[in-house]
């Protein structure tokens, strides 16, 4: 008896319409109902907001500007003001919304946030993208989740692998462990798998295309990333809130960052987990129901995303122009533009992301995120957009312009430190009669000094005091102790990585004004150890800008040395500060010792558990190449081709593909299979497998027989 045909890991489609949106469109009325008592309390918190944000730059402003003269003021120090008038501005608003976070964790919640009741309404899909990603850790996420949710609310629930992957060995390799988990066929929640052969648009094209194919069967989808996990408690109850809300399009999760075990990442799990509820509460408060989205571990209303979401293409090239790259905040924004409410729900602990392990990880990040952010200029002053809206593009904006004006403000800062050693100073310049004398107030300096480290460090003091009076939380962070030594020892390591980050990042700026793209590479996902040598390659030009600018310094005054510390300490050691962030070996000696402790460490939560148990219980990777694999599993050949789309019935100039026609050739006077892996290319290799032809010949090459073109199964 024949076996039978593998089944396609696709459900039927139920398509919807997704209108591309112009960059300008009429803003709609909220559809939200919202309580008197709900908009005062937001009025009030922006309100708290803008008085608090720009009485403290006020004051900043005024100080600097009695520090810099006491008489008048030249160029060049009318430009350091201008400078840290706006890096001062920057950290107050920061300040601000920590301050705001901070009251309001103090204060018990009085208000609930209402949950649909009885059997959920209708049907939610979990979305997780895909590209090139490993795809063990994906697979031990879906299967963590998917028992409770099965048994929970069976039938409500699907889950969709959507794959970008283009790289041959890669899609193969997920193919290979994604057959296992589709295969467990489960209609009270099914998991499917899909790839595109042209991922057009990146991710937000990715989504779309699931929109336009299945999104009419789902009234809302959970959309995740490769290293998200959400307990199904808090699936189920971003459910039942999105039920109960029919006017709010897209409901935002906390992530928290969890499993980190290098330095680097213990350090960011540690300040997400301590100091990120402080931030979130403040962003929480203010934003009302026109908050952000981070692009994962977030509900969306499918229907609201279809029809305001299909992001304009942006005239020009790449960097600035194209398919928008950093799309989740300009998505937000259409979201409320079209009067659909976006809300920040900051009361659902059990939502998860991991962290990049390394500073180099997080500098590869960068390059995309800023590149992103930058092109959001182009939309800022986009018709319709809320003013909120516009405040988080600017926000998103700022988060890297700002390293590259602190950078100005230090070069600026030595360049008068220098003039004023070194260049006899015109005391009688024209048109003025009166002598300009660099005289600066050294007493007012050091007041301003103090001041500007309290704003920076207020946040984390904030955030360890409010976990230092939660005993409960106070003790999943190691107790008393092990907490305030974790808070100092984390605010020195981002001292020392700041100024690496800062060049780094101004640097990323540089490279897209001048219109470099940065394409789409995926983020390494191991532990992100690397060699001595490596590190040093990476950060020679770090070290060396860190050593001239010390030594400049020491040259001018030895005060002006001590004062240029903090930012000459962690460039001059770049190198070893690289090579130590990453690792797993070494992050031990730290989680020995107990330091960057985070709560879900020690006991962490069920799903986890369940997540650690898959992932031990999934094979290793397996580095085989894409031909040899499946040359060597008839069963995972055959799921392959299944997969795949048909070839159209007559080639034409729109649909030719110069990679397998040469691959074609390749494998027809290849001798064997070593010899075809050798003569191929990988872009060659991904054009065989992606069509059921190179696959007959790929078959005729293996069962040592001509190729017979009319043998095709297309």
């Amino acid at each position: 008896m024949p076996a039978a045909a593998p089944r396609l890991a696709l459900p039927q489609e139920h398509r919807l319409e997704m209108p591309r949106q112009s960059l300008h469109e009429a803003r709609q009325a909220l559809r939200a109902r919202v309580s008197w008592g709900a908009r005062l309390r937001t009025l009030l918190a922006r309100v708290y907001i803008l008085v608090a944000t720009l009485a403290l730059a006020g004051y900043g402003t005024i100080e600097m500007h009695g520090v810099l003269s006491t008489t008048s003021i030249t160029p060049l120090q009318w430009l350091f003001l201008v400078l840290f008038s706006i890096n001062f501005t920057w950290i107050s608003l920061a300040f601000a919304q920590a301050t705001l976070g901070f009251v309001r964790s103090l204060l018990p919640t009085l208000v609930g946030i209402p949950e649909h009741e009885g059997e959920l309404p209708f049907r939610t899909a979990i979305l997780l993208p895909v590209y090139n990603e490993s795809p063990q850790r994906i697979a031990a996420a879906i299967v963590a989740m998917r028992g409770e949710l099965a048994a929970r609310e069976p039938g409500k629930y699907a889950f969709f692998i959507l794959s970008d992957t283009n790289q041959a060995d890669a899609w193969v390799h997920e193919e290979a462990v994604f057959q296992r988990v589709v295969a467990a066929d489960d209609a009270a929640c099914p998991v499917f798998y899909r790839r595109r052969t042209h991922n057009a648009e990146r991710k937000a094209g990715n989504i779309a295309d699931w929109v336009t194919r299945w999104g009419e069967a789902y009234e809302a989808m959970i959309v995740l990333d490769a290293d998200s996990i959400i307990s199904p408690d808090t699936l189920v109850k971003l459910s039942r809130r999105m039920a109960a809300a029919p006017g709010v399009g897209l409901i935002q999760t906390l992530p928290r960052i969890v499993r980190a075990q290098s330095l680097y990442g213990r350090a960011q799990q540690f300040a997400n987990q301590c100091y990120g509820p402080i931030y979130a509460g403040g962003l929480a408060a203010w934003h009302g129901l026109s908050s952000n989205f981070w692009g994962h571990n977030a509900i969306i209303r499918t229907r609201a995303f279809a029809e305001s979401c299909a992001l304009p293409l942006l005239k020009g090239k790449p960097p600035f122009g194209g398919a928008v790259l950093s799309h989740d905040f300009i998505e937000a924004a259409f979201l409320r533009r079209a009067g659909w409410g976006v809300r920040f729900d900051i009361d659902l602990p059990q939502s998860w992301e991991e962290a990049p392990p390394s500073l180099v990880d997080v500098l590869v990040r960068d390059r995309r995120w800023c590149q992103g952010n930058l092109q959001h200029s182009r939309l800022l002053f986009a018709r319709g957009l809320t003013l909120t809206s516009r405040l988080h593009l600017l926000t998103g904006i700022m988060a890297y312009v700002s390293a590259a004006l602190w950078l100005l403000l230090v070069i600026v800062g030595l360049v008068i430190a220098v003039q004023a050693q070194f260049v006899r100073p015109e005391y009688f310049a024209e048109p003025s009669l009166f002598p300009t004398w660099p005289v600066f107030d050294s007493e007012r300096a050091l007041q301003l000094f103090l001041v500007s480290m309290a704003v920076v460090l207020a946040p984390k003091v904030f955030g360890w005091f409010a976990a230092l009076v939660n005993l409960r939380r106070c003790m999943r962070f190691g107790g008393p102790l092990l907490l305030t030594i974790s808070t100092v020892f984390e605010a020195l390591l981002s001292a020392l990585y700041a100024p690496i980050l800062m060049f780094s990042q101004t640097h990323v700026i540089w490279v897209v004004l001048r219109g470099h793209d940065s394409g789409w590479k995926p983020q390494r996902r191991d532990d992100g150890a690397m060699r001595w040598t490596e590190a040093v390659r990476a950060h020679r030009s770090h070290m060396l800008v860190g050593a001239a600018v010390a030594l400049v310094a020491w040259t001018v005054h030895e005060s002006l040395f001590y004062w240029l510390m903090p930012i000459t300490l962690g460039l001059v050691f770049a190198a070893p500060l690289s090579w130590v962030s990453g690792g797993i070996r070494r992050g031990r000696g730290f989680a020995a010792l107990g330091l960057l402790r985070a709560p879900e460490e020690k006991h962490p939560a069920p799903v986890l558990l369940e997540l650690r148990s898959a992932l031990e219980q999934l094979p290793a990777q397996d580095e085989e190449k894409a031909l040899r694999r499946l040359a060597q599993d008839d069963s995972l050949l055959a799921w392959h081709r299944a997969q795949l789309a048909r070839a159209p019935a007559r080639p034409s100039p729109a649909n030719f593909d110069a990679a397998a026609v040469t691959a074609a050739w390749k494998v027809e006077h290849a001798a064997d299979l070593d010899e075809l892996c050798n003569w191929l290319s990988p872009a060659e290799t991904l054009a065989l497998i992606n069509q059921r032809r190179g696959l007959d010949r790929l078959q005729s090459l293996l069962d040592g027989r001509p190729w017979d073109a009319h043998e095709s199964t297309d």
